[in-house]
């Protein structure tokens, strides 16, 4: 079950109001979202009081992104352990919603295996219960910290493969603290980049069918104070042409074992103009995005969302338009009309000038320096 209220927006910036946090009032614990389907034109938390509302929001992608994804499916088991409700059964239910996205199924299993270990040795379902909320909100910590160690480590190589400063850098969807228990992915780098006067211009794809580039990045530019410009995503290549780009950074929602990257559909084509253009194509993504069990780019299952994604469009606080077609938006195509409407796409290694880590940069990306990493996280884990 899920509720929802307002706040206003004035004068706040993006990480005043939280992405995700966990609440316990009177009636009881629950997990409390921002509403990206509503932003930017207002400011709404959706409430979710069981693992069903809190699927139900990350399917319509009321919170989105694949790190936010972990810390979401961890207090998702968590809230089911805490209400009594079947962990198993809303395990499942979670870790199941976006089956490309990685991380979601990390958290999943982290908050899971906390509540199987408690109860493992002898504690009450009441202890368990307490185990997975004690997990979920370690791994909010621990994302908190990563995001900002990618973004030192992402800054530092900018200015190596751009000395000088004055960078214009090229980004696709979103990877800001919306999508972070921090500051975001590659986001938190440009934003490190502004913070330290080297960031000349933040060039913003609108990211169809979903906007999420022109809604939610351009959003927390705005509130950040950086010199930002939106396009929509075909005239990257105008860009590339004309020398105004830099460098792209973006996000990952799964690296595999060999360094291909699932992203946000229409990464692989900035990645194919950057190739051409002789421009550095970055990668930011925490340890938990890197997949060693999924071998290659063509293992992955690549989310393929609703059609009415593509030939409606609903704009936040405009009525939609109720009885025509599936979504219930403004309907941009012919009645009936076909649409191929994957959720990511796949750049291959060769193509990724580096991949930016919390524990650094792999540069040459390959299967043996990801390995690497991932042991060195596993490393700094346990000790």
């Amino acid at each position: 079950m899920a509720d929802q209220y307002a706040h206003s927006g004035d004068d706040k910036r993006p990480t005043e109001i939280p992405a995700i946090r966990w609440e316990e009032p009177p009636e009881g614990p629950v997990v409390v979202l921002l509403d990206q389907t509503r932003l930017p034109a207002e400011e709404v938390e959706l409430v979710c009081t069981d693992a069903s509302a809190l699927v139900e929001a990350i399917r319509s992608l009321a919170v989105r992104g694949a790190p936010l994804l972990g810390i979401a499916g961890a207090y998702g088991v968590a809230l089911a352990a805490v209400r009594g409700f079947d962990v198993d059964e809303a395990a499942a239910a979670l870790a199941g919603a976006r089956p490309t996205a990685v991380n979601l199924a990390v958290g999943v299993r982290r908050a899971q295996s906390a509540y199987e270990t408690a109860l493992a040795k002898g504690g009450d379902v009441r202890q368990a219960a307490a185990a997975a909320l004690a997990a979920a909100r370690q791994l909010h910590r621990e994302d908190a910290e990563a995001s900002r160690r990618m973004a030192e480590h992402g800054l530092v190589l900018l200015d190596e493969l751009l000395p000088g400063g004055g960078h214009r850098v090229l980004t696709h969807c979103n990877t800001g603290s919306l999508v972070s228990g921090g500051e975001g992915t590659a986001f938190a780098v440009a934003l490190a980049a502004h913070r330290t006067g080297r960031l000349r211009r933040l060039w913003v794809d609108e990211t169809r069918p979903l906007l999420q580039g022109a809604r939610l990045t351009a959003y927390e530019a705005a509130r950040s104070g950086m010199a930002y410009t939106l396009l929509t995503d075909n005239a990257a290549g105008s860009l590339f042409a004309a020398g105004e780009v830099d460098a792209v950074l973006v996000g990952a929602d799964r690296i595999t074992a060999d360094g291909s990257v699932a992203n946000k559909v229409g990464s692989y084509p900035l990645a194919v103009l950057a190739r051409y253009h002789h421009v550095p194509f970055i990668v930011v993504a925490p340890v938990t995005t890197v997949d060693l069990d999924t071998a290659d780019g063509a293992s992955i299952e690549v989310e393929q969302r609703p059609g009415y994604e593509v030939t409606e469009v609903t704009a936040p606080q405009v009525p939609v338009v109720r009885g025509t077609e599936a979504g219930g938006g403004i309907p941009m195509a012919p009645l009936g009309t076909q649409a191929y409407n994957p959720a990511f796409d796949v750049t291959p290694a060769e193509l990724v000038t580096a991949i930016v880590t919390e524990e650094g940069v792999v540069s040459p990306v390959t299967a043996e320096a990801l390995a690497e990493v991932c042991a060195r996280s596993r490393r700094v884990t346990a000790g």
